[in-house]
């Protein structure tokens, strides 16, 4: 039995030939050339609907900007997490936070992956229109443009948090200044009395990593140090990247004496590339990582690094979500947030080697 329609609104939006029209469901329903009950059923996921007719209608909801009503009642106790990658202490981080607020709240949090993609693909949308969850977060991704007018057809409210790219204008997004982080590890390094400081990057897609190292450059800029492209390598913010990239790294001739890792899985990957070429930390290379993963204070030697606050990044996140389900105003000024980074000194860092 399809569930029934919470309310029709009316809503304006410019359609060719006419400078704007008002339009309800079972308008649509007859442009479309099907029954009102067929609408609801595109609306509310259901997947007994013909491909062809879905997108059909899915076109006319966009075209019309239809939206449904934000009725409570309607919606699922449920607070959907999406994840680029799902597989790190990183991401246990991210959920803590989420689950936090969620457990406050009365909601339980559905997990998703997106297999390593910066836009979760259709059937996830579908099936998250059919949750009718309280709201969506998004982690190192986003959403393409019929993926944003399904949501808001459903008035299911989304938030991007440590966006991979520039969200938009529009899209509420949840950071950490990561220029700064990558500034001050760098700088610490530099006052340390390091000259060759190398670098192992995440990502170049992803806009976390390149303020990183944007941060990391500037620092050296300021310090009066060339920034030498040899000594950037490019990773993935896995553990191997950070191994096999600081194989590459410490074997120079010229090899650095100290290393801003980009993040804390890629440093560890870069201890045991230390450990294999019989590199002492701090002795003979100083190492700096970013995240404050837990696992931090607990390597050998402990990981000097930069702390990002994944835990309250995703409380805030889950806040945000809930106040724009909540309040249909408050997407107008959408809300982009950043959460301070700190040096956090441990004992992988020291003065390079004397001769």
């Amino acid at each position: 039995m399809t569930p029934p329609e919470p309310a029709e609104t009316r809503t304006t939006a410019p359609t060719a030939g006419r400078s704007a029209q008002t339009a309800t469901l079972a308008e649509i329903a007859r442009e479309a050339g099907v029954s009102a009950p067929t609408v609801s059923k595109v609306l509310n996921g259901r997947a007994d609907v013909a491909p062809a007719t879905r997108s059909r209608v899915e076109g006319l909801l966009r075209a019309h900007g239809y939206r449904r009503r934000r009725a409570e009642a309607s919606r699922s106790p449920l607070i959907d997490l999406v994840f680029h990658e799902l597989e790190s202490a990183w991401a246990m981080e991210v959920i803590r936070g989420v689950e936090n607020v969620a457990r406050d709240a009365g909601l339980s949090v559905v997990l998703s992956e997106s297999a390593g993609r910066l836009t979760p693909g259709r059937t996830w949308a579908d099936q998250v229109a059919a949750r009718r969850p309280h709201g969506v977060i998004l982690v190192l991704s986003g959403l393409d443009e019929s993926q944003r007018a399904l949501l808001g057809s459903r008035s299911i409210p989304f938030v991007v948090m440590d966006p991979a790219g520039d969200p938009g204008a529009d899209v509420p997004s949840i950071g950490a200044t990561n220029w700064q982080g990558g500034l001050a590890a760098t700088r610490h390094l530099v006052e340390l009395g390091h000259t060759r400081i190398g670098a192992i990057s995440g990502p170049s897609r992803m806009m976390c990593s390149r303020a990183r190292i944007d941060g990391y450059r500037a620092a050296l800029e300021t310090a009066g140090l060339p920034v030498d492209p040899g000594l950037i390598a490019a990773g993935d913010f896995h553990h191997e990247a950070g191994y096999r990239r600081g194989l590459e790294l410490l074997r120079r001739p010229d090899r650095p004496t100290a290393v801003f890792a980009g993040n804390d899985l890629q440093a560890l990957g870069l201890y045991e590339a230390a450990r294999e070429l019989g590199l002492r930390i701090p002795e003979d290379l100083s190492v700096v990582g970013f995240d404050d993963l837990p696992v931090a204070p607990w390597v050998g030697p402990p990981l000097t690094t930069v702390r990002q606050p994944l835990t309250e990044m995703a409380e805030a996140a889950a806040r945000l979500v809930l106040d724009l389900g909540r309040d249909a105003g408050a997407t107008s000024a959408a809300t982009r947030v950043e959460l301070a980074t700190s040096l956090v000194v441990r004992a992988s860092t020291g003065t390079p080697p004397t001769g």
